[in-house]
């Protein structure tokens, strides 16, 4: 990590000197606190600023806003350039400026802190905690910035940016501090805060050949996962990653390291599981529980056009007594969608099976499908598997994708030739394209849709496992149909962990993530939004207003037609409504209450704070201004 020039950094400072000071306004004492910005007369002096600086070894500077460049010349080379970073998610994640999501319509817009922290260990994060408690700041902790609510992200803030925290270290025999003598050692991997899924990945699954749960998307921080609650593509199998979480080292509101575990602070480690990011503390390393991993991992893809709405709505009948039949189980993770064209797309990855006995499963459903003419499959069909310590692996895939996806062994009857030049023209794997990157800098092609994405709408419900009764299937069908005709309907099974293994069950259980995810077999989420680099006040980059409401409104509609199907609806944190409904009882149900007085107990004055967090509706909708 380069270190900011000193000379410029004390420049800046002496530049905030000249700042005119607001004057203070009569009777403070009667009126709401309010965390300060710059301009006001008690934002902190150049020499606290450089005091903070020294006490975080040089690790302070001013964040810049990389999308400025865009304001200047969008049409320029290095305008251009900047354009074509802005889809790449390890360029976005390596600047403290940028978040992933790049705003929300008529709900929130990235813009950079005043300030940053490159934090390197927990006393780096101590100091900028103090420093902002005690001078008032608002607080924003940012490990990758993969939030679609902005929690990462705020104006006028001192950010704690955790990024270059991701030191990796393995366990054969760990015990949580305290435990000695109370519970067997387990196989666990300690990783800094910073740390996002590929780095995981690779150093656990590739190079280790064991399983950790980390988030379907590379580039996802374990950090902002698991407090969230958190899933992978094989969370039946594996849990969720809260559950995952043993032992967690933070930074509590009192500038205090302390040791989170079953033994030690047990009450905010069950709160730091599930119950939010950036709202109990500031975690600088956790470690995870690690699984062996199964020979296997693969994927089943195909799509199935019908002919007429009234066939889709059998198709849909059909796969979901397929589903409850074949799929309702361990093996089976990640989604399906059903679109208004009648279409309904599998995109489900498979673990613990061998590619045989995935294709002799899906086979039935296949002669069904091609027995009609009401339906036609216009994509090739693709279920293959791959050695499980490969499936982050991405210098192999690289080499060894297009002739594990487009075998030549008659499931799919083309033309060698022909298969494998369609295959390099569409590449499962998106790499990055920068000369200064790592070769394990690669996400899938179909997440690179979202990077640097300006949000018109998102929700999500957890469908209960009751739903896939015999007698309650046909109420099911009907109403994802109702709802895939009004918009692209998408069930993700990984992150509802009904039907998953007990053990999974369990360890997600003393969590404090919404209970309904025991008892559901799916989340359902369904969202819209303009693609990279959409930003208002840039021309030729600002957002479709007229058209993101009405897509909002769309999106409210065809949810609503699966949400009468739940007595009580529940949402996923981390994917979820910005002006979520209820949302204490949406994010987490009967645990709220607790979570609360957790909350009360570790940071008792809020100073840390995010949208639709525990505690978050004492403050003002910008975290600046106490209600």
């Amino acid at each position: 990590m380069s270190e900011i020039n000193r000379h410029e950094f004390l420049k800046a400072l002496g530049a905030l000197a000249l700042v005119p000071a607001l004057p203070r306004r009569a009777h403070a004492s009667v009126e709401p606190f309010r965390r300060v910005r710059p301009g006001d007369a008690a934002w902190p002096s150049p020499s606290a600023w450089k005091q903070l600086s020294e006490n975080v070894g040089g690790n302070l500077f001013p964040v810049e806003f990389p999308l400025s460049g865009l304001r200047k010349n969008s049409a320029s080379v290095q305008g251009q350039q900047l354009a074509h970073d802005l889809s790449n998610p390890f360029f976005v994640m390596e600047r403290p400026g940028l978040t992933q999501t790049l705003g929300w319509a008529d709900a929130w817009t990235s813009q950079p802190s005043a300030f940053c922290v490159a934090a390197r260990n927990a006393n780096d994060i101590a100091a900028a905690v103090n420093f902002a408690r005690e001078h008032r700041l608002r607080l924003v902790v940012k490990g990758s910035g993969h939030s679609y609510k902005g929690h990462s992200n705020a104006p006028d803030s001192l950010l704690v940016w955790t990024h270059h925290m991701h030191d990796i270290a393995l366990h054969d025999a760990f015990v949580p501090k305290g435990g000695e003598g109370k519970m067997s050692p387990l196989a666990a991997v300690t990783v800094g805060a910073g740390t996002y899924g590929m780095q995981a990945y690779t150093a656990v699954t590739t190079k280790a050949g064991k399983y950790v749960q980390g988030g379907g998307c590379t580039t996802v921080g374990l950090a902002g996962l698991l407090t969230g609650g958190g899933f992978g593509s094989f969370s039946k199998a594996f849990g969720s990653a809260a559950g995952g979480l043993l032992e967690a080292e933070v930074v509590t509101a009192d500038g205090q390291i302390r040791i989170a575990n079953a033994f030690s602070n047990p009450d905010l480690y069950w709160a730091l599981k599930g119950g939010g990011g950036g709202t109990f503390g500031v975690m600088s390393r956790m470690t995870l529980r690690v699984h062996a991993l199964p020979e296997f991992f693969g994927a089943a893809n195909f799509t199935v056009k019908a002919s007429t709405p009234a066939a889709f709505r059998r198709l849909i009948g059909r796969f979901v007594a397929f589903y409850r039949e074949q799929l309702f189980n361990e093996h089976w993770g990640e989604q399906i969608h059903l679109t208004p064209d009648n279409t309904l797309q599998v995109r489900m990855v498979f673990q613990g099976l061998t590619r045989d006995q995935a294709r002799a499963l899906w086979q039935p459903f296949l002669d069904w499908a091609k027995a009609s003419p009401d339906y036609s499959l216009p994509e090739r069909t693709i279920i293959g598997a791959v050695p499980a310590r490969h499936f982050w692996d991405a210098p192999w895939w690289k080499e060894h994708w297009p002739e594990v996806l487009f075998p030549a062994d008659g499931f799919i009857n083309e033309a060698i030739d022909f298969v494998l030049e369609r295959a390099m023209a569409n590449p499962i794997l998106v790499f990055d394209d920068r000369q200064e990157a790592r070769p394990q800098n690669a996400w899938w092609k179909g997440d690179g849709e979202q990077v640097s994405e300006y949000l018109w709408a998102y929700e999500s419900l957890w469908l209960p496992e009751t739903l896939l009764a015999p007698n309650a299937q046909e109420r099911l069908a009907d109403a994802l149909f109702e709802s895939a005709q009004l918009w692209h309907t998408s069930l993700h099974f990984n992150k509802g962990l009904a039907g998953g293994r007990p053990e999974a069950i369990a360890l997600a259980k003393d969590t404090a993530t919404n209970p309904a995810v025991l008892t559901s077999f799916a989340l359902v989420i369904m969202g819209d939004g303009q693609g990279t680099g959409t930003y208002p006040g840039i021309k030729g980059h600002e957002p479709d207003l007229r058209s993101a409401r009405a897509a909002s409104t769309r999106v409210t509609r065809a949810m609503d037609a699966l949400r009468k199907l739940v007595a009580k609806p529940a949402a996923y944190f981390n994917e979820s409504n910005y002006v979520e409904k209820n949302w204490p009882d949406a994010y987490w149900g009967e645990h709220y209450a607790r979570l609360a007085s957790i909350k009360k107990t570790y940071d008792p004055d809020g100073l840390f704070y995010v949208h639709g967090g525990v505690g978050s509706d004492a403050w003002s909708a910008d975290g600046f201004t106490r209600l």
